[in-house]
């Protein structure tokens, strides 16, 4: 799974490197080196503005999604902590997903993320999880595959009202290669930039072909390192938590 990342990069940074041509400077988000579920994140997607025949010029944007997917028909928001990530294998099945696997797909910029090794200590005999930051070997920003989707709360009448709607997304995660193999059976699945335009195009719905974009990397491409326990609690952040500790 992947349950803890770090965005840094600035939207200015985001906008250049993903060719972004839409973007509100009133959702500017911190960077963060500790990004928890059901915070806000950035999020690159791409909309199709309506038109008499039904298309639309295409826009990619950068928006500021919660992580967290809370699926159309949930009577509950809070069933998106349960859902920050979807499993590659079943995402286009499940009932939670699959419709926005279909129709409603993002990437989601993090510099690494956080994974725990089971450690045993020999003097006490308990185990202990170890914190790894697991990152690109060259510090490029990684772009996993996600899906956002929409949700109407039913407290609010006019469709106007900014809390009449929630955006929400989730992480696609794969089986671990590389580095991250050897700490977690999971981690995220990173799209290479050949594959952005058929991944975030929202008139491409064969799910058999967007399936085929969602291939393991291949290995070299990710580091590891221990770092701090602090990165533990949600409430601590700051470069401070990147700093290699020595492994015990």
């Amino acid at each position: 799974m992947c349950g803890r990342y770090t965005s840094t990069r600035s939207p200015q940074d985001l906008t250049r490197r993903f060719e972004v041509t839409d973007w509100r400077p009133e959702e500017t988000l911190a960077p963060s080196w500790n990004v928890a579920p059901t915070d806000q994140v950035y999020a690159v997607l791409e909309r199709a503005s309506r038109d008499e025949d039904g298309g639309g010029e295409v826009r990619r944007e950068l928006r500021t999604l919660r992580w967290g997917l809370v699926p159309s028909w949930a009577k509950d928001p809070k069933i998106g902590s349960r859902m920050i990530n979807a499993r590659v294998e079943t995402v286009h099945e499940k009932p939670a997903f699959r419709r926005a696997f279909a129709k409603r797909r993002c990437l989601l910029p993090a510099d690494g993320f956080y994974e725990w090794d089971p450690v045993k200590d020999e003097a006490t005999g308990r185990t202990r999880k170890q914190p790894y930051f697991i990152h690109p070997v060259d510090g490029q920003v990684m772009a996993m595959a996600g899906l956002y989707e929409y949700w109407r709360n039913p407290d609010v009448a006019n469709d106007d009202d900014p809390d009449a709607w929630l955006t929400t997304c989730t992480i696609l995660t794969t089986e671990a290669t590389d580095a991250a193999g050897r700490i977690h059976p999971r981690m995220p699945l990173a799209l290479a930039p050949d594959h952005y335009d058929a991944w975030l195009d929202p008139h491409h719905h064969n799910t058999a072909d967007l399936r085929a974009l969602l291939t393991q990397p291949a290995d070299g491409r990710l580091d590891a390192r221990p770092v701090s326990t602090a990165v533990n609690n949600v409430r601590n952040n700051g470069p401070h938590l990147l700093h290699e500790v020595a492994r015990r």
